[in-house]
């Protein structure tokens, strides 16, 4: 399991998996649950790098960053 502390978001964490290069498991702590639970189902069991291509630079409102673009960063950081 791969733990990611966020930065610039509302949520503060995120956990995943990485297996065979897909996405699974993908569990964020804090932020907006009902955004975020869509997420993790809709990246699940999908090729990680299309997932943080997706993802990537995705920002929330006047913010740099998001709890998607997070979730690129950790993925990425982490492939």
């Amino acid at each position: 399991m791969i733990n990611y502390n966020t930065k610039g978001t509302c949520s503060r964490s995120i956990s995943f998996e990485i297996i065979d290069g897909t996405l699974h498991d993908v569990k964020f702590v804090g932020g907006c649950p009902g955004n975020l639970i869509a997420i993790g189902r809709l990246v699940e069991s999908m090729d990680a790098r299309k997932a943080a291509g997706i993802l990537r630079g995705v920002k929330c409102g006047n913010r740099p960053t998001s709890c998607g673009d997070q979730l690129a960063q950790a993925i990425l950081s982490n492939i």
